[in-house]
């Protein structure tokens, strides 16, 4: 008899000591869940807590109703709708699918206004909050104006493309036909001539091969939006470039040790824009004057390449209308040239989601420098999501 009591009290103790570790655990999910709503009810994106078993959205925060002007009956329909795949998710999930621990989808949701909204909506699953077996707790924010800012800016790099190929087709034009008519009616020129004109004809082919394979607005937009599988070696990107400066002008190239193996970019975009950097400082800067090229890692994360001259600088007043279309400066005087080299730089590294700037070196010259960024602004990252912040490989 005295075994089977002291078992029962055993029994007693052990079923006290579980139920106050299930209340423990209770009183944390929910004061985890007080603290959720106490965040998102002063956050500009709305949060949520959806039942995952009723798909029944038990909270949404204030922000909700401010962004989409729907009372909450409206909002708890079009939760339900958007929850219907929520069941076959969690069920992945058990089985093992970490991939459906969290997700991130955006969906469009008429405005009370009638006004279509784009609409990001994160979720993850969560055990045991407030009691509930399975919860999805997530947030929704509004991406409408950041889809419409990047479909404006698609419009404008197409724009920049047929600006660009138009300048460059009109004087390519003219002198292919001005090259053909003068290999028609030049049966008489020297053995030398001809093979300039023949020089001539290929040096033109060449250019508008460019332009057709390059600068075509498709191509000019779709920089940015795609994403580069492997890149190049910062060394190699450099060296490329330091090959098409003239012996007039040796180059120096500095790399910092702890550069990546490979750079995230487009190849011949980037190629393109360190040429007009380079053939800028040699038309700016005295002969025999090196040129500095370095890759070093940013302070504020991703990579700068710099191109360092010895030329007049630039002066403060033309700053900020440096990068303009057409735009001359004043050393350009006696410099041939349209204006266009370094607005076409710019608009290829800024399609890259970076960024190009000018400063006046302290001993003399100019430096040009252009900023890759880990990943660009949506819809524009090169960057795969595995690249870290110095724009490296993990």
């Amino acid at each position: 008899m005295l075994p089977l009591l002291l078992l029962l009290l055993v029994g007693a103790i052990l079923m006290a000591l579980r139920f106050a570790q299930l209340r423990r655990a209770l009183l944390r999910a929910r004061a985890g869940e007080a603290q959720f709503r106490l965040l998102a009810d002063h956050s500009r994106d709305a949060g949520f807590l959806l039942d995952g078993t009723t798909l029944e959205l038990f909270y949404i925060s204030p922000a909700a109703q401010r962004l989409t002007g729907l009372a909450l009956p409206a909002l708890q329909e079009h939760a339900a709708r958007l929850a219907s795949d929520v069941p076959a998710r969690l069920q992945r999930w058990k089985d093992g699918d970490a991939t459906r621990l969290s997700l991130t989808r955006e969906v469009e949701l008429a405005h009370c206004d009638g006004q279509l909204l784009a609409l990001e909506i994160t979720s993850t699953i969560a055990e045991n909050v407030a009691g509930r077996a399975m919860t999805l707790v997530g947030s929704v924010r509004d991406v409408t104006q950041a889809q419409q800012e990047e479909a404006q800016r698609g419009l404008e790099q197409k724009r920049f493309a047929s600006m660009l190929s138009h300048e460059f087709r009109t004087p390519l034009a003219t002198i292919d036909g001005a090259v053909q008519r003068l290999v028609a009616t030049g049966n008489d020129a020297d053995e030398a001539t001809r093979k300039r004109y023949v020089k001539i004809q290929a040096a033109v082919d060449r250019l508008l091969g460019m332009i057709d394979d390059y600068l075509s607005p498709e191509r000019m937009a779709a920089i940015g939006r795609e994403r580069v599988a492997d890149g190049v070696a910062p060394l190699a990107l450099l060296q490329q470039a330091a090959a098409t400066v003239p012996a007039s002008h040796p180059v120096q190239l500095q790399l910092d040790e702890d550069l990546p193996a490979r750079l995230r970019c487009d190849v011949p975009g980037m190629a393109l824009a360190l040429k007009i950097l380079l053939d800028n400082a040699v038309k700016f800067s005295p002969p025999g004057s090196p040129i500095l090229l370095e890759g070093r890692l940013a302070a504020q994360g991703g990579v700068e390449l710099v191109v360092l001259d010895r030329g007049p600088g630039v002066p403060p007043d033309e700053m900020a209308l440096l990068f303009d279309k057409g735009y001359r400066g004043i050393h350009a005087g006696g410099h041939a040239g349209a204006g266009l080299g370094l607005y076409m730089a710019r608009a290829v590294v800024e399609v890259h989601g970076g960024s190009l700037q000018v400063n006046n070196r302290a001993d003399g010259g100019a430096a040009f420098s252009i900023w890759l960024p880990v990943s660009g602004t949506a819809g524009k990252s090169l960057a795969s999501a595995e690249v870290n912040r110095d724009n490296s490989l993990t």
